[in-house]
C-alpha cells in the first residue's frame, strides 16, 4: 500500500466535479433499480431538472440491496441484468452513474459501466473491498458507518489512497442513537473534511431512516429531509445525496425516507441558495 498518496480535494465523476469549496453537486436516484424503463424514466427526469437548475448530477441506483432488514425484502434486479442498463443510462443520457458494490469480485465488472463505486456504510472498514474498489481507478464514495466517529474515516480513506487511488469521497449518513434511530451531527461534516482531505457528501435521505423501524423493514421520516439537507449545506459540503422516486410509498425499499420526484426540483433549488450563501467567501 502507498501511504504517501493523499485524497484529492476535487474529484471528477464524468463531467461533475465535487469539492468542498466548489458549487454544490447532487447524487440522486431511486434506492434500487426496479426495471430498465423505471431507471431510464427517473434518470431522464433528473437530467432535465439538473439542466434547468444548472447543477452537476450523478445518477445513483442499486442493483442489489444486500443488507435488507429481513429475508423477505426485495433486493433488486441483480448484477447481470443491471450492468447493461447502467451502461445505457450512462451512454444515452450522458449521466455519470454511481452504484454500490458489496463483494470484491464485483468491483472490476461494475467499474466498466459506472463512474463511481460506492461502499455501503456497513462495509466501510472491509479492507479487501476498499482495495478492490481503489484498484479500478474509479471514484470511490464511502458511506461512513453508523458506528464510526467522523475522524475514524481517515483510516478508511487511507486504505483507498494507500491502494493508489486519490479519487475518494466520504458520505455522512447519520450515527446510531438508541434503538431504530439515527442522528446527524453537523460537526461531523467539517471534521470529515479536515481529517480525510476528501470531498464530503451529506446523505439527506438515509439520515432520516429508522433502521428496522417497521419490524421487517426500515421506517423513515421524509419530512425531515429538507431540514437536515439545509443544515448540512449551510455548514458546507461538496454534494448532497438524495434518493428520489415517482411513488415512494410504493417503492420496494426505503420508501419512507425517499423524496417524491415531484418535490425534488424545489428542494435542490432551495439547497443551491443555501450553498451559495455558505460558500460566498470561498468562491
Amino acid at each position: 500500500m502507498n501511504a504517501k498518496i493523499s485524497a484529492a480535494p476535487v474529484v471528477s465523476a464524468g463531467n461533475v466535479k465535487f469539492g468542498n469549496a466548489l458549487p454544490l453537486a447532487v447524487i440522486a436516484g431511486p434506492c434500487q433499480l426496479e426495471s430498465r424503463a423505471h431507471g431510464l424514466e427517473v434518470a431522464s427526469a433528473l437530467k432535465e431538472i439538473a439542466a434547468r437548475l444548472k447543477i452537476g448530477l450523478v445518477y445513483k441506483t442499486s442493483f442489489d440491496k444486500a443488507n435488507r432488514t429481513s429475508a423477505s425484502g426485495a433486493r433488486g434486479m441483480g448484477l447481470e441484468k443491471a450492468l447493461p442498463i447502467f451502461a445505457e443510462i450512462r451512454e444515452t443520457l450522458g449521466l455519470p452513474v454511481l452504484t454500490d458494490v458489496h463483494e470484491i469480485e464485483q468491483c472490476a465488472q461494475v467499474a466498466e459501466v459506472v463512474d463511481v463505486l460506492q461502499i455501503p456504510a456497513f462495509l466501510c472498514r472491509q479492507t479487501d473491498l476498499l482495495l478492490a474498489a481503489a484498484a479500478t481507478g474509479k471514484v470511490v464514495n464511502v458511506k461512513k458507518g453508523q458506528f464510526l466517529a467522523p475522524w475514524d474515516m481517515a483510516n478508511v480513506v487511507g486504505k483507498i489512497t494507500g491502494g493508489g487511488n486519490p479519487n475518494v469521497m466520504v458520505t455522512e449518513r447519520g450515527a446510531s442513537f438508541g434503538y431504530n434511530t439515527l442522528v446527524s451531527d453537523m460537526r461531523a461534516l467539517p471534521i470529515l473534511a479536515r481529517t480525510t482531505g476528501a470531498p464530503v457528501i451529506f446523505d439527506a435521505t438515509h439520515s432520516v431512516q429508522q433502521p428496522g423501524g417497521k419490524g421487517t423493514s426500515s421506517g423513515g421520516e421524509r419530512e425531515f429531509v429538507p431540514v437536515l439537507a439545509r443544515a448540512a449545506v449551510a455548514v458546507g459540503v461538496a454534494g448532497v445525496f438524495i434518493e428520489t422516486h415517482p411513488d415512494p410509498d410504493n417503492a420496494p425499499s426505503d420508501g419512507p425516507n425517499m423524496v417524491p420526484l415531484k418535490d425534488f426540483e424545489a428542494l435542490v433549488k432551495n439547497l443551491m441558495a443555501f450553498d451559495a450563501l455558505a460558500k460566498s467567501e470561498t468562491r
